[in-house]
């Protein structure tokens, strides 16, 4: 699909045009991880959602990109989102002639296929006739340095205790995987215990070939050599994002989630990173009360509706009361039956 605007043109991302996809994003000042073309085959090829992935250009030069889904299920009803299951990826642009040609093309599109709504998730609110939900979602972000020492003193003096604690018990130790096959038994676990459905290992093995030596698995073998906390994180430019992470019942009392996100730090240091993103979390969480432990201030994300008329505000997340009954039942399942039936949930909820 190719639309156009005076000399700005507005066209669907084909093969031909990755490089240079790609080179914008890492280019712009505001892009994330979660503006990669890579994308587009992930959620294809995980889940089978119909992507619009689209691209704004000006006198030949890209201007602008748009990372759009088609998401459509009888639980969750009929959306367009950019980008799903991702923290970010709204609109990333040039100038306001390409935000104005990427809005249009998003609002056709929804009326076409009849969507309940769009939904951009990003860092900063950009359509002021839009609805914007800016008190739920936050993100932490904080520098690395060079030297492990400085690291350590700038996280506050409990939290340190903790991990210090960890460190000279020496009874944990970490590895980076090439697969998802200890991470993935770690993580189902955890997040079954949080009532929460996990993805498929399918997710996680596309991941790792799609964005290859930017994305890698940290596990944390206990003095045993057991797996007892494992995150699935991503690189991008300066920025390390620990992204998926869980941990068995005994990880909070060895301190080994404290241990892998310090020795992801560490890790991160070591390749040059300089930014450490802690990820979203949702307000009054334990998700939440843990970051700000380790010294992160948090920043509202800025997501925003466009609502079809009548339709009213999305709120699909585990604060919502309506999801509480089916969150503790989930908490109860056999996890043979909740890695099951986890997967189609997972992709539905985008």
């Amino acid at each position: 699909m190719t639309t156009s605007q005076c000399d700005l043109t507005v066209h669907s991302l084909s093969s031909g045009d990755i490089a240079a996809w790609d080179a914008y994003v890492h280019a712009h000042p505001k892009a994330t991880f979660f503006h990669r073309a890579g994308w587009q085959e992930v959620i294809e090829t995980s889940f089978g959602h119909r992507t619009h992935f689209v691209l704004a250009r000006q006198n030949g030069e890209i201007c602008g990109v748009l990372p759009l889904v088609h998401i459509k299920n009888i639980l969750f009803g009929n959306r367009l989102v950019s980008t799903p299951f991702c923290v970010q990826g709204g609109p990333l642009v040039s100038n306001d002639a390409a935000r104005r040609a990427l809005d249009n093309f998003a609002t056709a599109l929804a009326d076409e296929l009849n969507v309940e709504f769009i939904e951009y998730r990003s860092e900063e609110a950009s359509n002021l006739s839009w609805t914007t939900k800016d008190d739920l979602y936050f993100i932490f972000r904080r520098e690395i340095d060079a030297s492990p020492e400085l690291n350590l003193k700038a996280i506050p003096r409990k939290q340190r205790a903790v991990v210090r604690k960890a460190i000279k018990a020496d009874e944990l130790r970490d590895e980076i995987d090439d697969h998802p096959d200890r991470f993935y038994g770690v993580y189902a676990n955890s997040v079954r215990n949080l009532g929460t459905p996990v993805f498929s290992k399918k997710y996680c093995r596309v991941l790792k070939s799609v964005f290859g030596d930017d994305c890698e698995f940290l596990t944390i073998l206990n003095g045993n050599g057991l797996p007892v906390s494992s995150v699935m994180q991503f690189y991008f430019r300066d920025v390390v994002l620990p992204y998926y992470g869980g941990g068995t019942p005994q990880a909070r009392s060895t301190g080994a989630y404290s241990f892998m996100y310090w020795r992801s730090t560490c890790r991160a240091a070591e390749r040059g990173i300089r930014l450490f993103d802690f990820g979203r979390s949702k307000k009054d969480t334990g998700a939440f009360a843990f970051k700000k432990n380790w010294g992160f201030d948090p920043k509202p994300l800025h997501y925003e509706y466009r609502l079809r008329s009548g339709v009213p505000l999305p709120d699909v997340n585990p604060l919502n009361p309506k999801y509480h009954l089916m969150i503790n039942t989930w908490k109860r399942l056999p996890l043979p039956v909740a890695n099951l039936i986890g997967p189609p949930l997972f992709q539905a909820i985008g």
